[in-house]
Formats: C-alpha cells, sequence, structure tokens
C-alpha cells in the first residue's frame, strides 16, 4: 500500500511539473538569436511555408491580440501583451518590421516573436495589445496597414527585447498615403 501511495505521489508531482511549464515555466530569453525559419505547417487546411524575406512589403489588414498573456510564442517567448511585438505566418522569429496605418500615416516598428493571423482574408499581421495601442488601432479592432520587413538599428532592436517601444518614426507623407491607399484598393480590399 505505502508503494501504491509513493507511486500515486510521483504522479501527482510529474502532473503538477508538466502543467506548470505549460503555464509558464522554462522560456526562451528574449534574444534575436538563433532566428528560427521553421518548417512549413498547416492551420485549418491551409498551409503555410516560413521564409525569409529581406524585401518583404505588403498591404492588408491587422488585427490585435492580447489575452493569452503569459502564454509561449511560437518562438518560446513569454507572451507579454503590454509590449511592441506581432504575429506573422511566414516571416522568421524574429522579425522586425514597420508597420503604417493607412487611416493615418502613423508608422511604429514591431518585433514579430509569434505566429498568425489564422484568419482567411486581408489579415496580414497580429499586434500585440501594446503595438496596437501605439499603433492607434487598439478601439478599432482590424485596420488597413503596410507591413515591411526592416533592419532597424540595435538601440531600438535592444527596447524593443525589453518590451519598450521604438524610437518615433514621423508619419508618411499624405501623397505616400493617398498611394498606398489606392494600391491597397485596386487589390479589392
Amino acid at each position: 500500500m505505502a508503494g501504491f501511495r509513493r507511486e500515486r505521489a510521483g504522479s501527482a508531482v510529474a502532473a503538477l511539473l508538466a502543467l506548470s511549464a505549460c503555464a509558464g515555466g522554462n522560456f526562451r530569453p528574449v534574444s534575436d538569436v538563433p532566428v528560427r525559419i521553421g518548417k512549413p505547417y498547416t492551420v485549418r487546411g491551409t498551409t503555410f511555408v516560413p521564409a525569409a524575406d529581406a524585401t518583404y512589403d505588403m498591404l492588408g489588414y491587422a488585427s490585435w491580440y492580447g489575452p493569452e498573456s503569459g502564454g509561449r510564442t511560437a518562438n518560446g517567448e513569454r507572451f507579454r501583451p503590454d509590449w511592441i511585438t506581432a504575429a506573422h505566418t511566414t516571416l522568421p522569429l524574429p522579425t522586425y518590421v514597420e508597420v503604417t496605418a493607412l487611416a493615418t500615416g502613423r508608422r511604429i516598428i514591431v518585433r514579430i516573436n509569434d505566429r498568425g493571423p489564422f484568419i482567411k482574408g486581408p489579415r496580414i499581421i497580429d499586434l500585440s495589445r501594446g503595438a496596437a495601442a501605439q499603433l492607434g488601432i487598439k478601439a478599432i479592432g482590424t485596420a488597413p496597414v503596410r507591413v515591411r520587413a526592416i533592419d532597424p538599428s540595435e538601440q531600438d532592436r535592444e527596447r524593443l527585447r525589453h518590451g519598450k517601444p521604438a524610437r518615433d518614426l514621423p508619419p508618411v507623407s499624405p501623397d505616400v498615403l493617398r498611394n498606398l491607399r489606392a494600391q491597397l484598393s485596386a487589390a479589392g480590399y
């Protein structure tokens, strides 16, 4: 009988350790190395093929997410909803992107450390709550954006790796903004 209790107690401890690992243990430190591209994966019948793309420059829609606080991102870091991060389906983890709100021309630098959005349609990026607030789209929910891969300064990288926003970027010019809106409209969005 004592052996049975020890075995049950050992099983209970193992189960608790497994649950604690899922709930928040053993996160990868926030770092830019190694960069992870990953293997192709399928979500809801759609296959995504991660790849490096230094020329990535897309128009579409951004949404934001935040209730997953404390969860693990696709690259193993702890998800912090107030940090300036995002999810993308195929760019390497991490990748830095400039996100421009097409309604206002406001631009921010964001660090991609997760995968998503997995909704069919023109959504190309899921922003953290902090990134959506900094871009000025948190109250809207989804917004038209331009997302392009960039190579920011080490100071901007360091700030983002520590949960702080990168330096402020000037908004795009009204002429460029009109052009981007026209391109998005021509694409049928």
